[in-house]
């Protein structure tokens, strides 16, 4: 059954919320410099109101951008509570690539990261559309599932223990849709893409922990358990509504929801006593209602009134619901040292994190070289402060958390052999 589709109203800007964009090559995650961008709004591509050009990090500066009233995303409403832009990119060597749709948010900073092809005689543009939010648009509502998966039947359970993946195989479309493509997608890429397709950043904080729990919880339930491959397909989790949650290929994150999934990416929900994630469904709680599973804006109105994030599962799925952490991290070349490095820090994993940024700056000439003599100086802190500023995180020149975990995954990224892409 679909949800009926909401009046379309158009929609005062008054407020403005700001974009950050970066532009790789799909070869290795390189970035591409002196690249043009040009933004415009959806629908008037051609009234171009910013150009601007990428610099060797493959960065843009930081753009200010009109947009709705930010009490258009705080209750459900007629009304868009987001303006959508038209991100257009060109680059010799390269197919030209335009976004349709990326999301601006007021008060919120939106992350664009744009791919770009090598161009080729067949190829010469790509087009990107991305279609309205979750909470604003038409989608089919979630086919109930039970929480826990059945462990008794012979090779249904194919993993001993919770692992966080390196990557998920999203196939874009309903399980029985053949013609649907798979994406190769990382694993903490994959949560940013649909927390932000299905929940607005502008919310508590709490709630937006909330719901990335939730949602990792989800899609660790189906990791864990090879949900679809026991099916006998090729794909870990699908962008559908009715099965899964929304993933939207190409889409942009927004700042406060990827902050949350950093710092959370290894946890997820279980009960005492079952081993395996629980399989946390929800729904907007407005144009759809689900007794016994948490609603997106139940959790924002508890998030307003103070709840933490666990406060607000409990209300929603029982007080014996839990916090996890998972055994492993797949992918990851070294696991997290226990405690931040900072000034003063030595040892193997200073010079670890020395000899990765070093790696990682060949492709990033922006970020200065280090003396790999695994102790924290000055020089450290300003690479890795540099490697913050570059990549989105707080540019405190501490590998806290999330600052590691990044640095893993960009080395992997520019430096292994063939990328999956």
């Amino acid at each position: 059954m679909y949800i009926p589709p909401l009046k379309a109203a158009q929609t005062e800007e008054t407020d403005e919320g700001k974009l950050r964009l970066y532009v790789v090559s799909a070869l290795r995650n390189q970035p591409i410099e002196d690249a043009t961008v040009t933004i415009s709004y959806s629908g008037e591509p051609n009234s171009v109101i910013e150009e601007v050009k990428t610099d060797a990090s493959g960065m843009i500066p930081e753009l200010t951008l009109p947009a709705p009233p930010l009490e258009y995303s705080m209750a459900p409403s007629e009304y868009q509570p987001y303006s959508e832009y038209t991100i257009r990119i060109s680059r010799d060597g390269f197919e030209n690539l335009d976004i349709s749709g990326a999301e601006i948010l007021p008060e919120s900073t939106a992350v664009q990261r744009a791919v770009m092809n090598p161009s080729t005689p067949e190829n010469s543009f790509e087009d990107i559309v991305i279609p309205a939010h979750t909470l604003y648009g038409e989608y089919p509502p979630k086919i109930p599932e039970e929480e826990i998966k059945p462990m008794n039947t012979s090779g249904e359970i194919v993993l001993s223990r919770v692992v966080v993946p390196e990557y998920v195989v999203v196939h874009d479309g309903v399980p029985t849709n053949p013609s649907a493509k798979d994406y190769y997608v990382r694993y903490r890429d994959y949560i940013k893409n649909v927390a932000s397709s299905e929940i607005y950043a502008t919310w508590p904080k709490d709630t937006i922990r909330a719901n990335v729990l939730a949602i990792m919880s989800f899609t660790l339930n189906r990791v864990y358990t090879e949900w679809y491959r026991n099916k006998g397909y090729d794909f870990t989790i699908t962008s559908s509504t009715a099965f899964d949650h929304k993933w939207i290929h190409g889409r942009n994150v927004f700042e406060s929801i990827s902050e949350v999934v950093d710092e959370l990416f290894d946890n997820y929900l279980s009960r005492p006593g079952v081993r395996q994630p629980i399989l946390t469904q929800y729904c907007d709680g407005e144009r759809v209602q689900c007794p016994n599973w948490m609603t997106q804006w139940g959790s924002k109105y508890l998030g307003d009134q103070g709840y933490s994030a666990i406060e607000i599962l409990r209300n929603f799925y029982g007080d014996n619901m839990y916090i996890n952490a998972a055994e492993e991290i797949s992918g990851i070349p070294a696991s997290w040292p226990g405690q931040p490095l900072d000034i003063g820090s030595s040892g193997s994993k200073v010079r670890q994190i020395q000899e990765q940024l070093n790696a990682i700056s060949k492709s990033y000439p922006a970020l200065p070289s280090v003396n790999a003599d695994g102790i924290y100086g000055e020089a450290t802190q300003n690479a890795v402060r540099e490697f913050q500023r570059i990549f989105g995180l707080p540019a405190t020149g501490v590998v806290d958390y999330p600052t590691w975990y990044e640095i893993q995954d960009i080395y992997v990224g520019v430096t292994r052999i063939a990328e999956l892409v």
